[in-house]
């Protein structure tokens, strides 16, 4: 069994921790290891007025997971980090421990971290001595309450993330990124020295790092779909309601499903019927997409810094996102890398539309698996 941790600072004089086999905060100084299990420090506890309480819930996934929302640290992103079986409690007490390697992943436009849940276990189970940091973008998901300040754009998300690593102390060295999230994941590459260290590898799933061509009769649409759902009114009585409206123009059955995924029942009404809001703050989204679309990060793949590993996939079905001018630059910028002590590589994911870990999570598992092979301790 596993378990996923809300861990917030309350008035209460008890402080519980389940599955001590694991930690979910490596070098927290309210924990200790004794006899090889996990426990509070008393005396730290005594020391200090405020008490802790761990929330406790189960799961049939055999990784655990930490979440963090925004209801207890008002600057930071909401996030799940799921942390591989090996990624051991020693680290509390030996300070020389070497930190897990971890990989940073990051959705699209009007997604959120969830769309990385099962994946992110899989890659756990499979990887035991990795964890795994998705989060919930500006505007998006969880993340959506922070309410930052404008500009939102592409390197204002990038920048988020790297306050959030930097202040969980984390040295990712594979950064994933699908749609909007891949160019989030170049601004990265592009802004920061550190926290991101060398070697460090780079996925844009189904992104170029230029131009942004809309998606063909099929396929999402996220410019119209933003501008479809800024029309309908903040609450909705159903998701049904919402999908057939959907569906009705244009967009396809999967691509509505997966949009009502940001409907949360609204709790506290006084009417006898049930409603819904959505969870994301549109006026931000749309803002960022513009971004996405105007923001050109090539500059930073053809002279991609030694030590950075950039990695560009195409799925099969994204028939309108690639032009044949995209395909080139990318292929002249692996030969210029090469010799420049980096890397920059093209990969080809088949039988997948846009939605790459979504349409051929097998496919996209065996692509990505060799970035975590050779470094299963730092």
């Amino acid at each position: 069994m596993a378990g996923i941790v809300n861990l917030q600072t309350c008035g209460c004089d008890k402080a519980r921790v389940w599955n001590p086999v694991y930690t979910w905060f490596p070098r927290d100084p309210r924990f200790v290891v004794q006899d090889g299990r996990l426990n509070v420090d008393r005396m730290y506890v005594r020391r200090n007025t405020r008490r802790f309480v761990t929330r406790m819930s189960l799961t049939e996934e055999m990784t655990p997971v930490c979440r963090e929302d925004v209801s207890s640290a008002s600057e930071v992103l909401a996030y799940d980090l799921v942390q591989g079986a090996l990624v051991r409690s020693s680290s509390i007490t030996y300070k020389s421990t070497p930190d897990p390697p971890t990989a940073v992943l990051l959705h699209g436009i009007l997604g959120c971290r969830k769309n990385w849940g099962s994946f992110s276990r899989r890659l756990a189970q499979e990887f035991p001595t990795w964890q795994f940091l998705s989060v919930d973008l500006r505007c998006h998901g969880e993340s959506a309450a922070l309410k930052k300040h404008g500009p939102h754009t592409v390197a204002s998300a990038a920048l988020d993330v790297l306050k959030l690593v930097g202040q969980l102390r984390l040295t990712p060295r594979v950064l994933v990124g699908h749609s909007f999230g891949g160019k989030v994941a170049l601004s990265m590459v592009d802004q920061a020295a550190k926290p991101l260290a060398r070697p460090v590898k780079v996925w844009c799933l189904d992104a170029t790092p230029g131009k942004v061509r809309p998606g063909g009769h099929g396929e999402d649409r996220p410019g119209e779909l933003i501008t479809f759902l800024s029309k309908m009114t903040e609450q909705v009585s159903s998701k049904r309601e919402v999908i057939q409206a959907l569906v009705q123009d244009g967009f396809s059955a999967d691509v509505a499903q997966w949009v009502v995924t940001n409907l949360r029942q609204n709790v506290h009404t006084h009417s006898s019927f049930p409603s819904f809001s959505w969870v994301f703050d549109l006026k931000g989204i749309s803002e960022m997409y513009k971004s996405y679309e105007e923001t050109n990060l090539w500059e930073i793949v053809e002279g991609v810094p030694r030590g950075v590993h950039m990695n560009f996939l195409k799925a099969e079905r994204s028939l309108h996102r690639w032009a044949l001018e995209d395909l080139q630059r990318i292929h002249a910028a692996e030969e210029l890398a090469s010799d420049e002590g980096a890397g920059v590589e093209m990969h080809f994911l088949e039988d997948a539309g846009h939605w790459v870990h979504a349409d051929n999570p097998d496919g996209l598992f065996k692509i990505l698996s060799p970035s975590f092979l050779g470094l299963k301790s730092l």
